[in-house]
């Protein structure tokens, strides 16, 4: 494995990023004498410590220390509007005026009038609401093995389904002891559960095909993102995901795509429908929530009747206390009528922004010498995304097709993606969560400017090291 020393440049790095937030530093040292690590989710503790922020508008950031931050991360890609748009917290400012708003712990209108909006956008015949992408995913295995009567759960390598039990395994690549993606992730999940997982590869149809010979009568279901987050921002083919249909009716699987990013975030619904797949169940969260914390589980009426109280012993799909929650639907509710009432003004925009992204983002590392393969986007498959992730490989002519490439420590740089280009750009003033993003319709081609010029000057900090 080809190694780089980075530790002049990590010593120099966060020396700077001390001196340059001194507030949020001094706000980390009070959390960690309460919380774990400072904070209650593993991937915004960035080392040595994040920027604590006080206030988000649009395309950028304020922290405590009052610098003013250039953000693609947008609230975990939730943000297809970019921070706080107005039509949704103006509708929720008004509803909390008016004595509506806070958890009743009853159903209302507004769960109806979201739900509506979802299953006419997406082709699903039944939805249910929870307040999380990995609560759906693992809702809506539940259902497929409910359903279905079989144990087995396939899914691919460096799919992330969220922090449940069924899908913490085959999340990052492992060189060294040549598990590749067959790893388990976490302790504490039982090894009864992660026996059943069955990881298969992306956009290999020939694997897929072996994958259900194998396993394809004692499979559950098959879950997948048509378009692969954590491991590459790559879309699905066209032929691996009607494969994947196919392959699914054929042995009597419940076929699952997990739209939790890819939801809304190329059209006012599915990507599914871009591909013309229909999936037995689908799960959603992220952009339907308008900045509120709402996921769901949609998808065929036989299915979802398994949680209903006509059945003797139901799926137990109740969501939580604020599944449903007032002003959360409220949002959801706002931000999906917008998307479809807007669809043929904004994702032309996003796709036109993400194009001009990725592009300055290959040449400002090019002038200075530095090949950065920027993925998120493949014409023929998926015509049109906000969406860019960096990668680094160490051979300028290396050919990255695949999750097994991408997160491959002997192909890319990982180290350098995912730690050190996250303090340089900071120091920078623009935020980039593991050197990947998207842009909203609240960035601009100013913007975008401002990140190439980041680009070039973290380019020539870092160059001297590689």
């Amino acid at each position: 494995m080809k190694t780089r020393d980075y530790t002049p440049l990590w010593a120099e790095l966060t020396d700077a990023y001390r001196r340059h937030f001194p507030r949020s530093e001094m706000i980390q040292q009070e959390a960690l004498r309460y919380m774990v690590d400072g904070g209650s989710h593993s991937l915004r503790l960035i080392q040595p410590f994040p920027p604590r922020i006080v206030t988000a508008q649009g395309a950028w950031l304020q922290d405590e220390d009052n610098h003013r931050i250039l953000d693609f991360w947008q609230g975990h890609l939730a943000n297809i509007l970019g921070h706080n748009p107005e039509i949704v917290t103006s509708a929720l400012a008004a509803n909390l005026e008016q004595g509506a708003g806070l958890q009743t712990g009853f159903t209302d209108r507004l769960q109806v009038e979201a739900a509506e909006i979802l299953c006419r956008q997406t082709g699903a015949e039944r939805v249910r609401f929870t307040t999380s992408g990995t609560l759906a995913t693992m809702y809506a295995i539940m259902l497929a093995r409910a359903f279905t009567g079989r144990k087995l759960v396939m899914k691919v390598g460096g799919g992330w389904h969220g922090a449940q039990p069924w899908a913490l395994k085959g999340i990052s690549f492992h060189v060294d002891d040549g598990l590749g993606f067959q790893a388990v992730e976490s302790n504490g999940v039982p090894v009864a559960v992660t026996d059943k997982v069955i990881v298969t590869s992306f956009n290999r149809p020939e694997h897929l095909c072996d994958s259900f010979r194998q396993f394809g009568d004692q499979l559950a279901c098959f879950i997948l993102e048509p378009f692969l987050g954590a491991a590459g921002f790559t879309p699905a083919t066209r032929e691996y995901l009607q494969l994947a249909r196919q392959l699914t009716e054929h042995y009597g699987a419940v076929l699952i795509f997990d739209e939790v990013i890819s939801g809304f975030r190329f059209r006012a619904g599915n990507v599914g429908a871009i591909y013309g797949v229909q999936p037995d169940l689908a799960t959603f969260g992220k952009i339907i929530g308008g900045g509120m914390p709402v996921a769901a589980v949609a998808g065929r009426a036989d299915i979802m009747a398994l949680v209903g109280r006509e059945r003797s012993i139901p799926v137990m799909f109740s969501g939580g206390t604020y599944s449903g929650h007032p002003a959360s639907m409220l949002a959801a509710k706002i931000m999906m009528n917008y998307l479809v009432a807007h669809e043929t003004e904004i994702y032309p925009r996003l796709a036109e922004l993400g194009e001009k992204t990725r592009q300055a983002i290959q040449k400002a590392f090019a002038d200075e010498g530095i090949t950065v393969h920027c993925s998120g986007h493949d014409p023929e498959a998926l015509p049109g995304s906000s969406m860019f992730m960096m990668h680094f490989p160490y051979e300028p002519g290396a050919r990255l097709v695949s999750p097994e490439d991408w997160a491959n420590p002997r192909v890319c740089d990982l180290t350098l993606s995912r730690k050190v280009l996250e303090l340089a750009f900071l120091l920078e003033g623009v935020f980039l969560l593991h050197c990947h993003g998207a842009v909203t319709m609240a960035h601009t081609e100013a913007d975008i400017e401002v990140l190439a010029e980041a680009c070039q000057r973290v380019a020539r900090r870092v160059k001297p090291y590689l």
